[in-house]
């Protein structure tokens, strides 16, 4: 049965008024999180080669320090959702940039790989305060259907062009700074955000929010946290852990748990009717996938180019710019075509460039072509450009005003979670097939073999202290068991983007213009 929410919502969106100057002021204010937050997603696989030479991490440390920080978003980004529609959203953004930016500044100087990956997780509980607010204000600004689908294609490219946008920003930075500096530049951008927050976007919450359920808060946590980390232990060390089989057992109980409770709270936490929508469901799912193509591919293209191909941090970020620039026009330039093709044709469709960009980089990793690589990259962006606009629009269309904040952190939680499986996965995956394909030549030195064995970087690190022909000996045999492993993952890759194409064509049905939730 149609609930009259339905009615409402689509009465309400009718008769809607258009948003003046000061609604596109604040989307331009509320764009500062977003690029932060996804820039801090992929700028530190640029910045990683000189962490490890300065701070010499394990190959599981090297994973932490990137994922540490993705792992606590994901886990938190439910529960903060929840706070920002009950306590206040904008409340819940400015908290969260005050506090993302003194935690970024403590990881600018961290001394040692433990110190780091404390303050990256740190700065994921602040990230996790970000994102939920920054879409679910979006709903309460932009209540015209129109203007709002156009808002959410710049955030939404605006979360994209932030993963590619990282690079770019951390090679110019590396090339001129130390790696601290990557975390330090959340100041500058966080800063006007505090003062033109309160200035031009309204505070908006849930009216009638109703009992505050702790015990659905710590159910929640109890089942994200054990289901990353199985996830992450798994891809670090395969089937040798014990770990990842008991705690996903541990979490999906919880996570059962949870769900029971929310079906019997007469207002629940979550509410479980947006997953029996299929559009609602499938576009987290094409979100998700979306995002673990997009890291995975940053994350091994970025080692490439700087340790195999040798350029310098800002010119494997520059390479990277037609990319960012194609996944910027794509997610704008699909608003006129989703309003007219239904998204079940329009996301498939754009999801093909994305398989075509892997296939590329197969191609490319047994040549080692540099122009290559940029293409696939930009034939990448376009697809998840695209993807990215429309899955977003149909999550937050799916969910009533009220309950904008849980439905965007639903959205935020595919993000997070596709980031860590991105390096985790795919990373895991292109480090044992390194290992696997690696040929150590004849007389290296002990530390250096156990180096060479670890990464990328740490062959490249330890061929610098050997004699020139053994060096350049053991920099070819790294390079290749490198290229190795990535022509294997980026089959594996569009492999993901092919499963992220079906469920759209299957799940996304037509042009929606209501809101229905079945009770």
């Amino acid at each position: 049965m149609t609930s009259t929410l339905t009615q409402d919502i689509a009465l309400a969106e009718a008769s809607s008024t258009r948003v003046g100057w000061r609604g596109w002021a604040a989307l331009v204010v509320l764009m500062l999180p977003v690029l932060l937050v996804s820039v801090d997603n992929t700028v530190l696989s640029f910045a990683l080669p000189q962490i490890a030479l300065d701070l010499e991490p394990t190959a599981t440390q090297q994973l932490w320090i990137i994922d540490a920080y993705p792992l606590v978003l994901a886990s938190l980004l439910v529960t903060m959702g929840v706070l920002g529609d009950r306590f206040g959203r904008r409340r819940m953004l400015l908290i969260g940039a005050a506090g993302f930016g003194a935690v970024s500044a403590l990881a600018a100087f961290a001394p040692s790989a433990e110190w780091l990956i404390a303050a990256r997780a740190a700065m994921g509980v602040f990230g996790a305060m970000l994102m939920p607010s920054t879409l679910s204000l979006l709903r309460s600004i932009f209540t015209n259907r129109d203007q709002r689908r156009l808002a959410i294609a710049v955030w939404a490219s605006a979360f994209s062009a932030g993963a590619a946008l990282g690079p770019v920003v951390g090679g110019i930075l590396l090339e001129h700074f130390a790696w601290g500096s990557v975390f330090l530049m959340a100041v500058p951008v966080l800063v006007p955000l505090l003062v033109l927050v309160p200035i031009l976007v309204p505070e908006s919450r849930d009216p009638n929010p109703g009992r505050f359920d702790a015990v659905s808060v710590a159910l929640s946590l109890a089942t994200m946290v054990p289901i990353v980390y199985a996830i992450k232990e798994f891809a670090v060390h395969g089937s040798e852990s014990l770990l990842p089989a008991p705690l996903a057992v541990v979490g999906l109980l919880f996570g059962v748990l949870f769900v029971r409770r929310q079906n019997r709270l007469e207002t629940p936490m979550l509410d479980m009717a947006l997953f029996r929508r299929p559009t609602f469901t499938g576009s987290v799912l094409v979100n998700l996938l979306s995002v673990v193509g997009l890291v995975g591919f940053l994350y091994f293209v970025a080692q490439h180019l700087q340790l195999i191909v040798g350029l310098s941090p800002l010119e494997a970020g520059l390479a990277l710019v037609p990319g960012l620039l194609a996944m910027i026009v794509a997610g704008i330039g699909v608003v006129p075509i989703a309003r007219r093709v239904a998204p079940r044709i329009v996301v498939p469709a754009a999801l093909v460039f994305s398989i075509g960009g892997y296939l590329l980089v197969a191609i490319a990793a047994s040549t080692g072509a540099l122009p290559l690589l940029i293409v696939a990259f930009v034939s990448l962006g376009v697809g998840i450009g695209a993807a990215e606009t429309v899955s977003n629009e149909l999550i937050l269309a799916s969910a009533p005003p009220a309950k904008a904040g849980a439905a965007s952190a639903v959205s935020e939680t595919a993000y997070e979670l596709g980031a860590v499986l991105g390096t985790t996965i795919i990373g895991g995956l292109l480090a044992a097939f390194y290992r696997a394909n690696l040929a150590l030549p004849d007389g290296l030195p002990d530390a250096a073999a156990d180096a060479a064995r670890e990464t990328l970087a740490g062959a490249v690190a330890a061929s610098s202290s050997l004699d020139a022909t053994l060096g350049q000996a053991l920099r070819d045999a790294a390079a290749s068991a490198f290229d190795a492993g990535v022509g294997v993952t980026a089959l594996i890759g569009a492999g993901l983007i092919v499963v992220a194409a079906v469920i759209a064509m299957v799940t996304l049905g037509g042009r929606t213009k209501t809101v229905r939730l079945d009770h």
